[in-house]
């Protein structure tokens, strides 16, 4: 037991299993999170993360097809999906309470006994390919991984997660099962579950189907090269009513303190309709529909990002007055009521969400795989209201330097010439 929070119980194994009880609840929600992603992929192996995802699904022995693994959970009304990022990959169902167990065999069983069969993984090839190909009809998408690419080169924080067409064309059968075998063991693994349920009968489903599983040595993540000492600007043409632009700098990593002071700045300039970026370029300059910041952090980098779609005639206006917004954060700080308005807005959002067991099982999981340790929604609380006005001038001063700043633009334009003098 964890502070009556969650409970813990580690197999033999090493594999990790986390409950947390939510008695007033009609469902439960059970995830595998395995501590692998496109960071632990070398550039022979991009997209592989993904893609092995995918053939997961794509039938064991004791379920040979697709359609016999999806229909035992939508069959009962329940969720079943899978996500893959740069440092986790996760499969997930969420059902009624009374089908738990039927949730946990599936699972267990995808995650341990994939066929991996030849013909699926070259069907399963064409279908990220044309994956990979929507993105090139979303400008959006595309910024972001022309940004990624331009701020962490030659490394696998730059590369998309699903990797390249060139890349998923060139993956074998043999380097997919030499990739599951590797990261795919149950000391890289842990289960979380969250619902009207009992620890001992979360360890019961877990450890039959997976107490015998052997460990491994899973492979570690690539670390991030951040040797950025000047501005850069990447602009890829395209034929668009809009342009798309992002203005980004490195940040703080996940286990960086500071990273709540960034999180806050974030919702200052970028998260709601009273936003400062907002008020400025919708509300009082009229030049776009959306603009928003984010801020993504790694285990041993991060970034923080401004977002804008507008009009390409106005788009040098517009990242001039997204930068000014960022330069008056840097000199003046924000003020007392704004950064208790984002405390708020922050805190608010994460206790709603904890109402919700596939948020609460991702909760556990995800923190348990990147940090090793659970914090409590009440403990992350007091992390947000403990950050100060001199907090988020002190990050800012740091971070929000035009001559390290990334801008990437997607747009009707032969050159970046006319963007390269705000980073000046």
């Amino acid at each position: 037991m964890e502070g009556h929070l969650y409970h813990r119980t580690t197999l033999d194994n090493g594999l990790r299993v986390l409950s947390a009880p939510m008695p007033g609840t009609r469902s439960v929600a059970v995830g595998v999170y395995v501590g692998t992603g496109s960071r632990y992929e070398t550039p022979e192996e991009a997209g592989l993360s993904h893609l092995l995802e995918h053939l997961l699904f794509k039938g064991t022995p004791k379920r040979p097809s697709a359609p016999e693994i999806s229909e035992l959970i939508e069959g009962v009304g329940g969720v079943l999906n899978a996500s893959t990022d740069r440092e986790l990959t996760v499969y997930y169902a969420k059902v009624a309470r009374m089908h738990f167990d039927r949730a946990a065999d599936v699972l267990t069983d995808m995650v341990r006994n994939p066929l991996i069969a030849a013909e699926e993984l070259e069907k399963e090839r064409k279908v990220v390919i044309e994956e990979l190909a929507s993105i090139e009809d979303s400008p959006s998408q595309i910024v972001d991984v022309l940004l990624d690419a331009t701020m962490w080169p030659d490394q696998p924080l730059g590369r998309d997660v699903a990797g390249s067409e060139a890349s998923v064309s060139a993956l074998t059968r043999e380097s997919t099962l030499d990739y599951l075998r590797r990261q795919y063991v149950p000391n890289n693994i842990c289960i979380a579950v969250a619902g009207a349920i009992e620890h001992d009968e979360v360890v019961e489903a877990i450890g039959g189907p997976l107490g015998d599983w052997a460990r491994g040595t899973p492979g570690s993540y690539f670390p991030a090269v951040n040797g950025q000492q000047s501005a850069r600007i990447a602009l890829q043409h395209k034929k668009t009513e809009q342009a798309h632009f992002e203005i980004a700098v490195h940040g703080l990593s996940s286990q960086d303190p500071d990273r709540f002071a960034l999180d806050l700045i974030s919702v200052v300039l970028g998260e709601g309709m009273s936003c400062r970026l907002f008020i400025e370029l919708r509300e009082k300059r009229a030049l776009c529909y959306d603009v928003h910041s984010y801020a993504s952090h790694y285990l041993d980098a991060g970034s923080f990002a401004v977002y804008a779609a507008v009009d390409p005639q106005r788009a040098v206006e517009a990242a001039g007055a997204a930068l000014e917004e960022l330069e008056k954060v840097r000199a003046h700080g924000v003020t007392d009521g704004e950064l208790l308005k984002a405390k708020e807005l922050s805190k608010g959002r994460l206790l709603l969400r904890m109402e919700d067991t596939r948020a609460v099982s991702g909760w556990l999981g995800g923190q348990e795989m990147i940090n090793g340790f659970v914090r409590s929604p009440d403990e992350v609380v007091a992390l947000i209201d403990a950050v100060t006005p001199d907090d988020v001038r002190r990050i800012a001063g740091q971070l929000f330097d035009r001559a390290r700043m990334t801008m990437a633009i997607v747009g009707p334009y032969r050159s970046g010439r006319r963007f390269a003098p705000l980073l000046k």
